[in-house]
């Protein structure tokens, strides 16, 4: 009996192995990029926020708003990536986000879904195709290419 149950035991654990590997993860566009974050990192996601521009700061900061309270710098990730900026429209979100204890908002075009993803199915970008800001990338079922964000390349962004 006891060999029944050291044959079953493997297999949860691979089970486990298998799940632990799996995140939640939200999809967004930003500069005709569909990108992907995990649900750990996101504190919220907001529209139509006044965002309150402050001079002398780097282009790529937006500015601040006042979330409740609290002041959040607002990052423009099209900026980030050395795309052109856009105009704020009703599409345009805020993704708050939590870096290492600090909370800031990212803008991007648009928000689409939560998903799975499985991080073992997530390959590095091709070095002649690496961009600022992205540290991955997936194929899903449908064909589509995610690629994923890297919050803490946040605080290398110069421009």
């Amino acid at each position: 009996m006891s060999e029944q149950v050291m044959n079953e035991n493997p297999d949860a654990t691979e089970v486990q192995e298998e799940s632990s590997s799996v995140e939640r993860c939200l999809t967004f566009e930003s500069g005709g990029l569909v990108l992907f974050l995990s649900t750990n990192y996101i504190i919220e996601t907001i529209t139509g926020y006044p965002i309150t521009y402050i001079p002398m700061l780097p282009p790529f900061i937006r500015g601040i708003i006042n979330l409740r309270g609290q002041l959040l710098p607002v990052v423009d990730v099209r900026l980030c990536m050395g795309k052109q900026g856009v105009e704020l429209n009703d599409q345009t979100c805020i993704i708050v986000i939590d870096v290492d204890s600090v909370p800031l908002g990212i803008v991007v075009d648009s928000v689409r879904q939560v998903t799975d993803i499985d991080m073992q199915d997530v390959h590095p970008i091709p070095v002649k195709r690496q961009q600022k800001l992205l540290n991955g990338m997936v194929t899903m079922s449908d064909g589509s290419v995610l690629m994923s964000f890297d919050c803490h390349a946040l605080a290398e962004c110069r421009y």
